[in-house]
């Protein structure tokens, strides 16, 4: 008789934790980098005062 050979199916929840994962760096490095330079950014008014007064 032949033998039938099986081979169980790998699980995909380990990858699907490395993709989570990275994507998590991902967002860390590039967007979060991003919302922290523009609140360290300093923002100046145009204040340009006009003088009518004459003498």
């Amino acid at each position: 008789m032949a033998e039938i050979k099986i081979e169980k199916k790998k699980p995909i929840w380990p990858w699907i934790v490395i993709v989570l994962l990275i994507s998590a760096l991902v967002y860390y490095i590039f967007l979060k980098d991003n919302e922290t330079q523009n609140e360290n950014s300093v923002e100046i008014e145009n204040t340009t005062s006009t003088d009518n007064t004459t003498n």
